[in-house]
């Protein structure tokens, strides 16, 4: 890359991370002050929309109460809730490397400051929220959460963007939906809408890095790219559901996740999370090669 396209792309780099800082600045929410967290729970009021549930459809769904596939839906948006603020710290440990690799004069690592307090809001929101309505933070499996220390070591480049994009954009998705669902609690609708809205930002910014990073990547690298973002965005997808809210409900945990993931309306809820995303890193050339293979058992892609 010539030195003049070097600077060309910096200048890029630093115009869009100014943008961002402005509409940082401009809007953003404090979940202690912008949320009711006394605020009523209505008792006949879902938590997830039915349809997204794992087991809908199932045998096992159609032996279920009502009341239990309510409760369901809540320790489904609560695992993946938590789910969310395990990938976001993961995401904040990179950012934090970044800014210490980086001059920190620029609008590009001021930004980067600026998302790391914004993923600090979102999991205290999401923690707050899975308090709130009395359910457990899930989170990962714990052998998940071992073996993803590795992944802010491994982690560089456009790889480590994309895959920290996978979680965000999947859960983007269903947040979108959910925030405008009438048959949702409020509460779900309003901590939904705040992650879009700044979720948006993070989204350009990252984005933009994957391409940026994948347009100098040498063969080697793109190899090394594809499969790390396939490996990680395996766990993320198959992270969401943590296989111990079916205990909750009454359920066989092991029987259950298998029902689960053998259900076309599950899988195909998957897909629909991670169409945008895959869309992005297919054209980014982030997808295919030996990662194929996980892309499918992840089920963010048809079989």
């Amino acid at each position: 890359m010539s030195r003049a396209t070097q600077v060309a792309k910096l200048a890029d780099r630093e115009k869009t991370a100014g943008r961002l800082l402005k509409s940082s600045a401009d809007k953003f929410y404090d979940p202690d002050i912008d949320i009711d967290w006394d605020a009523e729970i209505p008792a006949d009021l879902h938590f997830h929309p039915e349809h997204r549930i794992s087991l809908y459809g199932t045998e096992l769904w159609e032996r279920m109460t009502p009341q239990q596939r309510l409760d369901l839906g809540k320790h489904e948006i609560a695992s993946i809730a938590s789910t969310g603020i395990f990938f976001e710290v993961l995401l904040m440990q990179m950012l934090l490397k970044q800014v210490y690799k980086h001059d920190p004069t620029t609008d590009h690592v001021h930004y980067l400051l600026a998302e790391i307090a914004d993923e600090c809001r979102h999991s205290t929101m999401f923690g707050k929220a899975c308090k709130r309505f009395g359910v457990p933070a899930y989170g990962p499996r714990k052998w998940v959460k071992q073996l993803a220390k590795v992944l802010p070591v491994l982690g560089r480049g456009p790889s480590a963007y994309a895959a920290i994009l996978v979680a965000e954009e999947v859960l983007d998705r269903m947040q979108r939906e959910n925030m405008v669902d009438p048959g949702l609690q409020p509460l779900i609708r309003m901590v939904n809408r705040i992650h879009v809205l700044e979720e948006a930002r993070h989204v350009t910014f990252a984005r933009q890095e994957v391409v940026q990073g994948m347009a100098k990547a040498g063969w080697l690298a793109r190899h090394y790219h594809r499969l790390l973002t396939a490996v990680v965005s395996y766990f993320v997808a198959l992270s969401l559901i943590n296989p111990q809210v079916y205990r909750a409900v009454g359920l066989d945990p092991k029987q259950a996740w298998k029902a689960a993931k053998n259900n076309p309306h599950f899988q195909e809820t998957m897909r629909y999370w991670g169409e945008r995303i895959m869309k992005f890193l297919d054209e980014s050339d982030l997808v295919g090669g030996p990662g194929a293979v996980l892309w499918r058992r992840s089920m963010l892609v048809a079989k």
